[in-house]
């Protein structure tokens, strides 16, 4: 029996297949809307070309939906164009959102679900973050993003929240992007050189899991108006993520490593060539400081108060995603 029809935004994002693929595995219609129209091999999708900041595109996707999953977004990106991507920001993730869930009140859909970010907290200071944190987003991204959540936990229908905001974690999988990417073809070729000792923390999340929990947030009765943090349950030093990558790839671990002092010396220069010539090169001050960055959230309360329990381990998660980036790689 269908659980009726669920929109998902954005859904030729990484983690938008999965997303649709859990929908329909739980009984839901899926209908997509997407500036590429077509961005999925699922079958069965009522696949829409369209944009989220286009408030007639948005009606019309919206029209029948009984769940909005809204994923689109201008995603973090590093580097001094960032800056000029300030208007596009808040066109996307603020503007597209406030469209996406005027839309979804106006149209009496019962849950709109958010993909937030983990971003949203900033530095943390060393402490591990959790849903009573204060944000404090030190990016365009991470700034837009929580702006975002704002506008749907004031989403209501019958005075009632219908909004759900997931702060997920660094998504990871087998259409893996950004930072993982690259380093999960780093370690792919035999070309990563690790840099300090990985001692700093992070935390992940499977796109399988990610899209469990975007299905379970759609429908638990008691998700209405809150946030949950998701992740893989764990807090992983870099350190270990890495030695996970090498054995899912068959490569052997650098037993050296780059003391972060000379890496930051380099990288004074780099950016002094980048600013005289122009020229960017693949190490940046906002790339090191990416790399380095201590990560460090608690994900308990999603598993406490809607019962959701990651089934991806971090060996198993990099399996899977380490398989898919060589066979990229070879093709």
């Amino acid at each position: 029996m269908s659980r009726g029809l669920a929109l998902v935004t954005g859904a030729s994002g990484a983690i938008g297949p999965a997303v649709v693929a859990e929908l329909q595995r739980t009984g839901y219609q899926v209908r997509t809307l997407s500036r590429q129209g077509r961005v999925t091999d699922v079958a069965g999708v009522d696949e829409r070309a369209g944009d989220v900041t286009r408030t007639a595109d948005v009606r019309a996707a919206v029209s029948g939906a009984s769940v909005v999953i809204h994923l689109a977004a201008l995603l973090h990106q590093l580097g001094p164009a960032v800056v000029d991507l300030e208007r596009e920001y808040d066109a996307v993730n603020v503007g597209g959102t406030a469209t996406v869930a005027r839309e979804a009140v106006a149209a009496g859909v019962g849950r709109l679900v958010y993909l937030s970010t983990i971003a949203v907290y900033g530095p943390t200071g060393g402490a591990v973050a959790d849903e009573r944190t204060v944000p404090r987003p030190d990016t365009p991204y991470g700034r837009t993003k929580l702006a975002g959540e704002r506008l749907v936990l004031d989403a209501s229908r019958d005075g009632r929240p219908i909004g759900v905001v997931l702060r997920a974690a660094a998504a990871y999988g087998p259409r893996v992007k950004g930072n993982y990417r690259t380093l999960a073809e780093a370690i792919a070729r035999g070309r990563y050189v690790p840099i300090g000792r990985g001692a700093n923390r992070r935390t992940v999340v499977h796109e399988h899991d990610l899209a469990r929990a975007v299905a379970l947030a759609a429908e638990h009765p008691q998700a209405g108006g809150r946030i949950f943090n998701v992740s893989d349950g764990c807090v992983h030093r870099l350190a270990e993520i890495v030695a996970v990558m090498h054995q899912a790839a068959g490569r052997r671990a650098s037993r050296l490593h780059l003391p972060v002092s000379l890496a930051s010396a380099a990288v004074r220069i780099g950016d002094a060539v980048t600013k005289v010539s122009g020229l960017r090169l693949p190490l940046s001050r906002r790339t090191l400081d990416k790399y380095l960055e201590d990560v460090a959230v608690d994900a308990t309360l999603v598993q406490r108060d809607l019962g959701f329990v990651p089934e991806m381990t971090l060996d198993r998660g990099w399996r899977d995603a380490m398989a898919a980036v060589i066979r990229h790689l070879a093709a």
